[in-house]
């Protein structure tokens, strides 16, 4: 079996997100890191690489390649109910202890992920706009993997989903660059981001910066892009009540229209000690969430356990616009042209059929 670096090594293209330096070495714009990378050497995602001539970046291939509901994503307000294709490739930026999918995230960085280099499919983005059309996907989805970071292969397939009708959307980690967003900006609809906590000390810990989630969030935003924001609460590391708040009342400074996921962490990678998020602690965050003013908050993955918080309700009324059981959409309330049926209020959204109204 080819070694998992000579695999990937191979399967690359030629950087666009790079600012050659005058020493030869090459500065990467794909995410926060903002590696300086030398010739020889990797950035900290370890699948971006200098060969001695030039940056060279994840191309022509994936790891992972799924049809689910899009609020699998999870995206509440973005065409509910309907098929999101995901694909992923190999890498990350971040390490955080807890990945749930650190086979594929932690690839080149911890030796337990070579095996992932039995999922690696080559593949072209035609054939992944032929998947998509089988599938009858409505959503093209760059997750699994950080998307920050295979940026470049991303809008190779972006830009035939866009001529096929298919709308695209990242799930990432939020450690963003003006640069990265501004270059994947034409092509993308959405965006999740991941925020992990308030607390810089605890993004180090996982391989990041705060101030750069938070700064991305805040520019995702005023981009115009959908933006969802999710908070895996884990017990001992961010689920106090003062951290709750705090991550609340920022995302109401951003807007109240933002729509909160927290979701239940599960014992897995290197924190199999730390126990499983029980359903009264995503209800006490939930909460919060509520009653700091966000007008869109949900419980996530634990169905049937997180009373009305995976409902969505008009923030005016309180009346159910979509209702649902786990991924499953028990119905849809929402008219025509993006609001509620019972008080008219205008309801934050990309519904597909409201669209041409500006309901973004």
């Amino acid at each position: 079996m080819i070694p998992l670096a000579s695999l990937l090594d191979r399967l690359s293209a030629p950087a666009e997100l790079a600012v050659s330096q005058a020493d030869g070495s090459v500065r990467c714009t794909a995410c926060g890191h903002r590696c300086l990378v030398r010739t020889g050497r990797r950035g900290v995602c370890q699948v971006r690489f200098h060969d001695g001539k030039e940056l060279r970046v994840p191309w022509g291939y994936v790891s992972s390649l799924n049809a689910d509901p899009v609020e699998k994503k999870p995206f509440y307000h973005f065409l509910p109910g309907s098929i999101a294709l995901t694909f992923g490739m190999l890498g990350c930026d971040f390490h955080c202890g807890y990945c749930q999918n650190w086979l594929t995230s932690q690839a080149l960085r911890d030796p337990a992920s070579d095996e992932s280099a039995y999922f690696v499919r080559q593949i072209s983005p035609e054939q992944i706009i032929e998947v998509a059309r089988r599938s009858g996907a409505d959503v093209i989805a760059s997750y699994y993997n950080e998307p920050l970071i295979t940026s470049a292969w991303a809008v190779a397939v972006f830009k035939l989903a866009a001529k096929a009708g298919i709308k695209c959307v990242y799930v990432s980690n939020g450690n963003a660059t003006p640069e990265v967003l501004e270059y994947l900006r034409p092509y993308l609809t959405g965006m999740k981001i991941d925020l992990k906590s308030m607390q810089d000390k605890n993004y180090r810990q996982l391989g990041g910066v705060l101030k750069n989630v938070l700064d991305t969030i805040k520019r995702v935003k005023e981009m115009g892009l959908w933006l969802e924001v999710v908070t895996l609460v884990v017990p001992g590391f961010n689920d106090s009540n003062e951290e709750l708040w705090e991550m609340a009342r920022f995302l109401l400074s951003v807007s109240p229209d933002v729509p909160w996921h927290v979701t239940a962490f599960h014992s897995d990678y290197h924190m199999q000690e730390t126990p499983n998020t029980p359903a009264r602690t995503l209800l006490r965050a939930a909460d919060i969430g509520r009653e700091a003013g966000l007008h869109y908050v949900y419980a996530g993955n634990l169905p049937g356990r997180v009373d009305e918080y995976e409902n969505t309700f008009c923030p005016k009324c309180r009346a159910a616009l979509v209702e649902r059981t786990g991924y499953f959409i028990r119905g849809v309330q929402v008219t025509k042209d993006g609001k509620c049926p019972k008080c008219g209020e205008a309801v934050a959204g990309v519904w597909g059929w409201a669209e041409e109204q500006g309901n973004r």
